[in-house]
């Protein structure tokens, strides 16, 4: 593992990014060993699969100083851990309902040094705070996760998109989507990133609008 992925990809990182990223190898693998949070066959592919994957959502939405941004079933932390290297001067809270994925959480964001990501084992719905943006990986349909994410917004502009959803989604979206009555944007991470691993991967994103 190595991460090659990462610097071709966002070469303007610093050198604290960098070594934060260098660590996340060591981290997930001894985590990974104690509570199993990364399928085997998988962790040789972290910086593709899990790491650049979830900066995608950096290459269609840079969050400024201060944003708050929440991921609702971070697991493992995906896709909170890599973007919260990458925006230092933003917040991130990741939520699991179990409370061993959490661990694994606290442990890499302690191992890295990663002093703006937060995690907390509960539901989505328990949390009872507003943030700029919800951000998650294919947790469930978008038609059970709308109205989970929806509370948790509120109005405003904290990065170079609306507030909103950013949600890493694979397959045919269409319907899926058009059950939500939302209008969504897709962004294909295939032409973001070079990998054959993305050809069917994207971010979709609704901006907040507080209907």
């Amino acid at each position: 593992m190595n991460i090659d992925p990462i610097i071709r990809h966002f070469p303007e990182l610093t050198d604290r990014q960098k070594e934060q990223y260098e660590a996340l190898g060591a981290l997930y693998t001894e985590w990974n060993s104690r509570i199993n949070v990364i399928s085997r066959k998988d962790m040789e592919h972290l910086y593709t699969r899990h790491i650049l994957h979830s900066l995608a959502i950096a290459k269609v939405c840079q969050f400024e100083a201060g944003a708050e941004i929440v991921d609702i079933g971070c697991g493992g932390g995906f896709p909170s851990v890599p973007l919260a290297i990458m925006f230092p001067e933003a917040h991130f809270t990741g939520v699991d309902s179990i409370g061993k994925k959490i661990r694994v959480v606290e442990g890499v964001a302690a191992g890295a040094n990663i002093a703006n990501l937060s995690a907390i084992n509960c539901r989505a719905e328990q949390l009872g705070e507003k943030f700029d943006y919800v951000v998650s990986r294919a947790v469930t349909e978008m038609s059970k996760f709308m109205p989970w994410a929806w509370v948790l917004l509120r109005r405003g502009e904290a990065g170079t998109l609306r507030n909103g959803i950013l949600y890493l989604k694979g397959g045919d979206l269409a319907e899926e989507l058009a059950l939500t009555r939302r209008k969504w944007d897709i962004y294909e991470i295939g032409s973001m990133f070079d990998d054959e691993v993305f050809e069917t991967k994207r971010v979709v994103y609704t901006p907040y609008d507080g209907k």
